[in-house]
């Protein structure tokens, strides 16, 4: 087949490409750059070994850029939700709206039959004519979690080569090719963000609202430099101290009608943690939730990335979903993601509200 595999410089998605390869498959190098902004983004010396990966591999390669579509669907989502006090996660977003939307339509206009990645996770057409994100063998490194709002549409078009593999091992493959990233550090945090200081790169584009920090009991400790800076279970750069105990702040709650900033002591607050929750904006893999509107089904579920899956009961309605924890969670965040599993495979995925 020809592949286009979305390649971003580092380990994984090179020796995507190399495996592909080897395969006998006529494979493409296609680098986005998301983000024209001066600033920390290495997108630069990333292209560099992408070109320098795809020499040694043998293959074609091509930089396109998307930041105007960045912008439109995935950072000005990103921005309206800080303004709303919630905590968002940009990379969910980008896999639906960029990588499996706009990579995915230049990979066809190229004649590409699948666009590959280096994502952690599998993809299988099963008896029911339907495609199924599957979990990856390497459970420390699975993805499926910043997966789990694709469609059928786009995951009928996805290979995801890594999915039987390891990091030690994709690291001595890419030694062994003579991949010259096979070394080379995984990327962590918001490429747009880099490693600037993220308050001051959020307040260059939402002004701050500095504000009070109250306990829950009502008491005034401190002053906070805006509400958009904090999320649930933070306890760092609160600046308060011990106040007579020993027992570390963290933040419970935000008032935004008062701009405060509620904060309790102790890492088992019980203001931490929650039975039950809501979630929103619901997207169903096989395009249809697991049970009626309204019916109530078993399943598991992560809040976060690289979070044990916990059991959970579940009830769609509309796209709703109303979660029962048969666990006490910690620090759930309203505008995180949660995604659902079953057995060996990502069912979808919804923010949490």
């Amino acid at each position: 087949m020809r592949i286009v595999v979305g390649m971003s410089g580092g380990v994984d998605s090179s020796v995507a490409a190399y495996l592909l390869k080897q395969q006998g498959h006529e494979v493409i190098g296609v680098f986005m750059n998301n983000w024209e902004e001066d600033g920390e983004c290495t997108s630069e010396q990333d292209y560099a070994d992408v070109r320098a990966v795809c020499d040694v591999i043998g293959i074609p390669y091509y930089s396109v850029s998307f930041a105007r579509q960045y912008r439109e669907r995935v950072f000005s989502h990103f921005l309206e939700e800080y303004r709303r006090g919630r905590t968002p996660n940009p990379d969910v977003m980008c896999n639906r709206e960029i990588k499996f939307a706009s990579l995915l339509e230049l990979a066809l206009s190229l004649g590409a039959e699948k666009l590959a990645t280096g994502h952690f996770a599998g993809v299988e057409k099963r008896a029911d004519e339907r495609y199924h994100l599957l979990t990856a063998a390497d459970d420390n490194k699975d993805q499926t979690y910043f997966l789990c709002t694709v469609t059928q549409q786009q995951l009928s078009k996805a290979m995801f080569p890594l999915t039987e593999l390891d990091k030690p091992r994709i690291r001595e493959i890419a030694r062994e090719a003579g991949i010259p990233v096979y070394q080379k550090k995984d990327s962590t945090g918001i490429c747009f963000i880099g490693e600037r200081n993220f308050k001051r790169f959020l307040s260059g584009y939402l002004p701050a609202q500095p504000g009070d920090i109250y306990s829950v009991e009502g008491e005034k400790l401190g002053r906070h430099d805006g509400l958009m800076y904090y999320t649930l279970g933070q306890r760092r750069g609160l600046g308060i101290g011990g106040r007579g105990t020993c027992e570390r702040w963290f933040v419970v709650g935000k008032d935004l009608a008062l701009n405060r900033l509620i904060v309790s002591q102790g890492a088992d607050s019980p203001l931490l943690y929650t039975q039950s929750g809501l979630a929103e904006d619901a997207s169903w893999i096989a395009g249809f939730p697991p049970a009626a509107d309204g019916e109530r089904f078993d399943c598991l579920a992560r809040f976060r990335h690289r979070q044990p899956l916990q059991q959970v009961s579940v009830r769609v309605q509309g796209t709703n979903v109303y979660m029962d924890y048969a666990v006490r969670q910690r620090a759930v965040t309203p505008g995180q993601q949660v995604a659902f599993y079953k057995d060996d495979e990502c069912l979808g995925g919804a923010v949490i509200a």
